[in-house]
């Protein structure tokens, strides 16, 4: 006995796509089986016009009566579960074959209760599955997907995994949240959330407030039946909430052409409107906010003028309570340094020059330290140096004075002798705080004398220092000037009241040119200078506003007092990690257009993404 094998080449088969089921082949041509029982069969089946005659099976509409309601129904199959802990929860609903293609990750949906509250959740991933027990990891499959126009959708489950967020429900008429407490039923419907109270009280966001966006998903704007049909995105402004956000800080962070300026712009111009806060917590007299900021590239200026958009633009922001349009009390306070010239680019707005006189540098020593002075240099400065000349030639005494004082060689082998300051402790002082004669007491009024005009309620003063070569110098003029302001608002007895009673909010671009954490006296005094700021802000209506393509560079410490970060795109990863959003938004970053941004701001809402204004509400950009 033997067997014999055969060879079978597999594409002498041919495409198995071209089978017809019509055509016979080997002994069922004939018609007639070996026992010669050649009649077929006469069954019941459908007549031979009939379309199910051509398969030869009867045909059922196997479509349920009635009208489809929602985008499908939560499934029990991998069992549904509400639990304290996030990674526990287990909630999939089934998304029914006509709404597959208008599902996205991040949509947000609602399920009903039995009775009349219902489960705010959101789609945080979606996953086809097979319906039917099959293998399509296969050549035939394969190349049959190749030739054919589209699936079946009916061949395939579509399953949503919901990340529930809220509990909504009715108290006294009013719509409220609450945790997520309870499971909903299988098989419970599950519908887009399209009403505008729906959504903003499932994400806690406040009615009312400073505009920021419109909600979006995946870089479109949420559409509900209501008109406007966008949903407006606003931070809280008001006592009766809790504190305004605007005092509790506020970073926005994007790389080169995010769009973080124009973002900016149009936040800040809302804080210029018909805005105003108490002077103190239960005060009855209020005073419209001072906005004062820094403009390291001469943009901010150009707020004094119109921003070039259409009518029906502004009449739809007029709508919505948006400001918009120029703001008229602009002024530039410019920094005269050295011989360094500034010429306004893209506005008209009031100049104002000024000088850093060095009398500031008696409450703030450090503004001459440099980066270089270790702990005793510094002490050397602050307690021996600084009051000795104060003593000797008055507060009003200049820069080129204190100098002329360091050459003094008596000084010097005086303060060695006495054991004061050692000689080699005194050098390198002296080398350290030359440098700063471009900065203090130029030809122009001293700042102190023109507080009145930095600081002006209801008014926008930008301080430009794009006209500065030296880094040094930049540094100096924005350290020395945001320190004025914050002394002023943090002191029992202030200098200048002015400064103490406005509400004010300081902005500072490129931030983390200034609030970079470094090992030296000077970084630690400024960094702990402005993280007292921010502790404080609440209390004495004190708002910082960062700007920044490097979020990573600011000093932790003044990090963790902000409240409400904005991103819009970054494509370096130390600056995303930075921003510490959560990680469902995170993955988004590099990858928003411009405009698009993440809000983080825990006391306001949950975490969203929004779609900024398409045009900015102020003059941007050279003109």
């Amino acid at each position: 006995m033997y067997r014999r094998e055969y060879a079978v080449d597999m594409s002498d088969l041919g495409d198995f796509t071209e089978f017809d089921g019509d055509e016979g082949g080997g002994a069922d041509e004939g018609g007639a089986d070996s026992d010669g029982g050649g009649a077929e069969t006469e069954t019941d089946g459908p007549d031979d016009n009939s379309p199910d005659a051509e398969d030869g099976f009867e045909r059922f509409e196997a479509t349920p009566a009635g009208r489809d309601r929602g985008v499908g129904v939560l499934s029990a199959a991998d069992g549904l579960r509400i639990a304290e802990e996030e990674e526990e929860t287990r909630l999939r609903a089934y998304v029914t074959a006509n709404n597959r293609s208008g599902v996205r990750v991040g949509s947000y949906l609602l399920a009903p209760y039995p009775d009349d509250e219902r489960l705010f959740c959101r789609i945080s991933a979606l996953e086809y599955a097979q319906e039917y027990r099959a293998d399509d990891a296969t050549e035939i499959h394969a190349r049959r997907a190749m030739r054919s126009a589209g699936i079946d959708e009916e061949d395939f489950k579509l399953m949503a995994t919901l990340d529930p967020v809220a509990v909504l429900y009715e108290d006294d008429g009013d719509l409220k949240r609450r945790m997520t407490d309870r499971v909903p039923k299988p098989e419970t419907v599950v519908r887009e959330a399209e009403d505008k109270a729906d959504i903003k009280t499932g994400l806690k966001m406040p009615a009312d407030g400073v505009f920021l966006g419109h909600l979006a998903v995946g870089g479109e704007k949420v559409r509900t039946a209501a008109e406007p049909p966008t949903i407006d995105y606003r931070l809280k402004d008001d006592y009766d909430s809790g504190d305004p956000l605007v005092f509790r800080h506020t970073l926005v962070a994007g790389g080169t052409g995010s769009g973080k300026t124009h973002a900016a712009k149009n936040v800040l111009r809302q804080y210029l409107g018909d805005r105003s806060y108490p002077v103190e917590t239960g005060a009855d007299r209020t005073v419209a906010p001072a906005v004062v900021q820094f403009d390291p590239q001469d943009e901010y200026a150009q707020m004094r003028h119109d921003g070039e958009y259409p009518e029906d633009f502004a009449r739809r922001l007029d709508r919505e309570g948006v400001a918009h349009g120029g703001h008229e009390d602009t002024v530039t306070f410019v920094p005269t340094v050295g011989s360094a010239s500034y010429s306004a680019s893209g506005h008209r707005a009031e100049e104002v020059p000024f000088t850093i006189p060095f009398s500031m540098v008696y409450e703030n020593p450090w503004l001459i330290a440099g980066s270089g002075l270790n702990d005793n240099q510094y002490a050397a400065l602050t307690d021996v140096l600084l009051p000795r000349f104060r003593s000797e030639r008055g507060r009003e005494a200049t820069y080129d004075q204190f100098t002329a004082f360091l050459d003094d060689p008596a000084l010097r082998e005086e303060l060695d002798e006495s054991g004061r300051v050692h000689e080699a402790t005194f050098d390198a002082v002296s080398r350290r705080a030359r440098g700063f004669g471009n900065v203090f007491d130029q030809d122009a009024k001293p700042v102190t004398e023109r507080v009145h005009e930095l600081v002006r309620p209801g008014g926008l003063t930008v301080v430009p220092t794009y006209h500065i070569t030296s880094s040094r110098d930049t540094e100096t003029v924005v350290l020395a000037l945001s320190s004025l302001l914050v002394d002023q608002k943090l002191s029992n007895d202030p200098r200048y009241d002015r400064i103490k009673e406005t509400p004010l909010v300081v902005g500072m671009d490129e931030a983390h040119n200034f609030l970079t954490d470094a090992d030296s006296v000077q970084a630690r005094k400024v960094i702990g200078k402005f993280t007292e700021a921010a502790k404080q802000g609440r209390k004495e209506r004190l708002g910082l506003f960062l700007i920044t393509q490097d979020p990573q560079d600011i000093a932790d410490p003044v990090f963790k007092q902000i409240n409400t970060t904005v991103v819009l795109n970054l494509g370096d990863e130390d600056a995303i990690s930075a921003v510490n959003i959560p990680t469902n938004l995170e993955s988004k970053v590099p990858y928003m257009e411009k405009g698009q941004m993440v809000v983080y701001s825990p006391d306001n809402s949950e975490p969203v993404e929004l779609v900024g204004l398409p045009y900015c509400v102020t003059r941007h950009g050279r003109s």
